[in-house]
C-alpha cells in the first residue's frame, strides 16, 4: 500500500497552522491580570477605604516584584481602585460600572462596610466574579452565594466570643462579674448582626441586663442624647457598635466630657475604624486610653518586618486591621491565580473554594489557617482584641498574639 503524501503547498499550510497554534499557546498567558478594590474613598467611611488601598497597593507591588503569577508566565497584577461612594446605591452602581468597563477582571475585594458589601455582591455574584471581603455581617454569606469569600469571623461569631472574654476579664480584675451593660450602636448591617445573638441569648446566658439600648443612623452630628442615658444608668461596661471613625471621635469625646472616658468606664468598640491613625490625630491619646476593640484581624509579632515596611512606605504609624486584610486579599487572589494557571474567574473561584493551607497567605490571619466552608466563611476565624495604650493599639488577646496585658478600667 502506498503511503499518502501531501504537496508542498499543503505542507506549508499545515506547518503555518501549527506555528500559529504554538504562538497562540505561547501568548495565552496575559501580560497583566486585573483585580479590583471597591471601597469607600469618599463620605463617612473614606478613611477605611484609603487604608485598604494602601495595603492592597503594597501587596500588588510585592507580588509583582517577586515575579508575578508564575503559572501565567510571570503576569503582573493590575489593581483597579474604585470608590463606592457614600451609600449602598452608589456602591451598587459602582460595581455595575466596574464590570461593564473592565470585562477582564478575574477577582476583587471590598467593600469594607457590610451594608455596601451586601449591595455590591448582588452584582458580582451574577457576574461569577470571585469576591473577598472583610465585612462582618452574617447576612453576606447567608444567601447561598458561591463567589463570595468572607475572611473575617462574622459579627455573630465575634459577639459570641467577645462577651465571655470581657466578663472574665472584669471578674479577674474587680472580683465580681458585670451585671449591667449599655449598648450604643448604629443601624448598619454589621452592627445589627453583632447585636442579634447578644439580644437573643448572650445577655441571658451571661446574666446581663441591657440598661441602655440606643441605636442611631450614621453619621452622627451630636452624641449627647446617646451618652446622657448611659451616665444615668450606671452600667458596668458599654458596647460601642459604631462603624465610622467620625462617630467614634464624637462618642469618645462625649463620654469623656460626661466623666466616662475609657480609662474610667470600660468602653468596648468593634471594628477597624476604632484603630485608624486619623482617630488618634483627631481625638488624642488621653481620650482613647484603655478603650478596647474587638477586631477580625491584626498583625501578629511574626509580621513585624512586614509592618515596618508598610510604615516606611506610607509614613503611617502602624499596619492595622484594614491594611492587613487588603494585603492578605491580594495575596489570596495571587495564590489562587497561580494555582488555577489561568486568568479565569471560575477557576480562580474554585482554587479559593478548595484551598486548605497554613502557609502563603494564611500567615496573614490569626491561627495561620486558610480554608473556607460551604457558605464561603473562613474556617476557625478567630477574634482579636486590641486596647488603646499610650497612643497605640496594643494586642491583648489571644494570648498567642498578645504584646500587652489587658486593663479593665475601674
Amino acid at each position: 500500500m502506498k503511503t499518502p503524501t501531501i504537496g508542498r503547498r499543503a505542507a506549508l499550510s499545515l506547518g503555518g497552522a501549527a506555528a500559529l497554534a504554538g504562538a497562540s499557546r505561547a501568548v495565552a498567558a496575559p501580560a497583566e491580570v486585573e483585580i479590583a478594590l471597591l471601597v469607600p474613598l469618599s463620605g463617612p467611611w473614606a478613611e477605611q477605604g484609603i487604608l485598604e488601598r494602601l495595603g492592597a497597593e503594597m501587596a500588588v507591588h510585592d507580588v509583582n516584584k517577586a515575579g508575578g503569577i508564575k503559572s501565567l508566565g510571570g503576569a503582573k497584577l493590575k489593581l483597579l481602585v474604585i470608590d463606592t461612594g457614600a451609600t449602598a446605591e452608589t456602591a451598587k452602581d459602582a460595581a455595575q460600572r466596574m464590570l461593564s468597563e473592565h470585562p477582564h477582571l478575574v477577582g476583587g475585594m471590598g467593600c469594607w462596610l457590610s451594608t455596601f458589601t451586601l449591595a455590591v455582591t448582588e452584582v458580582t455574584e451574577r457576574a461569577k466574579l470571585p469576591w473577598l471581603t472583610l465585612s462582618y455581617s452574617d447576612a453576606i454569606t447567608d444567601r447561598g452565594f458561591h463567589y463570595i469569600f468572607q475572611t473575617s469571623p462574622t459579627a455573630n461569631a465575634q459577639a459570641e466570643q467577645i462577651v465571655p472574654i470581657l466578663m472574665k476579664l472584669a471578674q479577674d480584675t474587680t472580683g465580681k462579674r458585670p451585671t449591667k451593660v449599655a449598648i450604643v450602636g448604629d443601624n448598619t448591617a454589621a452592627s445589627v448582626s453583632f447585636l442579634k445573638p447578644i439580644k437573643s441569648h448572650i445577655l441571658k446566658d451571661e446574666k446581663l441586663t441591657a440598661v441602655v439600648d440606643e441605636i442611631y443612623t450614621p453619621p452622627l452630628s451630636d452624641a449627647t442624647t446617646l451618652v446622657q442615658p448611659v451616665r444615668a444608668a450606671h452600667p458596668d461596661f458599654v458596647l460601642l457598635l459604631s462603624t465610622a471613625s467620625g462617630d467614634d471621635k464624637l462618642l469618645a469625646d462625649t463620654f469623656s466630657e460626661y466623666g466616662m472616658p475609657g480609662s474610667k468606664m470600660p468602653l468596648i468598640g468593634n471594628g477597624g475604624h476604632w484603630v485608624v491613625p486619623e482617630l488618634l490625630k483627631t481625638t488624642g491619646a488621653p481620650i482613647l486610653q484603655d478603650i478596647m476593640i474587638g477586631l477580625a484581624n491584626w498583625p501578629g509579632k511574626d509580621l513585624n518586618a512586614l509592618s515596618a515596611r508598610y510604615e516606611k512606605r506610607t509614613g503611617n504609624p502602624w499596619f492595622g486591621h484594614n491594611e492587613i486584610f487588603a494585603y492578605a486579599h491580594v495575596q489570596i487572589l495571587a495564590w489562587a491565580l497561580n494555582k488555577a494557571g489561568a486568568a479565569n474567574r471560575e477557576k480562580v473561584a474554585d482554587a479559593i473554594r478548595t484551598m486548605d493551607i497554613t502557609d502563603g497567605p494564611a500567615i496573614y490571619f490569626p491561627g495561620h489557617h486558610l480554608q473556607f466552608d460551604s457558605k464561603g466563611r473562613r474556617v476557625d476565624a478567630e477574634l482579636v482584641i486590641v486596647q488603646w495604650q499610650n497612643g497605640r493599639p496594643v494586642t491583648v488577646f489571644p494570648e498567642a498574639m498578645a504584646v500587652g496585658k489587658a486593663v479593665w478600667p475601674t
